[in-house]
């Protein structure tokens, strides 16, 4: 099991997230998704789905 991982959204590079106590830290690699910046998450997956949702917020504000 790895203890990085590469969080992407849409093809882009949304952050990475390292193995931490307790879980997987977020680290944003864009502004955009500034707001999960430090987020401690169970697991890569549920933090890529944070960033997914995150980014579809952005897109339905926008709209």
């Amino acid at each position: 099991m790895s203890d990085t991982y590469i969080i992407e959204v849409s093809s882009q590079a949304a952050g990475i997230v390292v193995r931490d106590r307790g879980g997987f830290r977020f680290f944003a690699a864009t502004p955009r998704f500034n707001a999960l910046e430090g987020q401690v998450f169970r697991s890569a997956r549920e933090a890529e789905r944070a960033a997914r949702r995150l980014a579809e917020s952005d897109l339905s504000a926008a709209a």
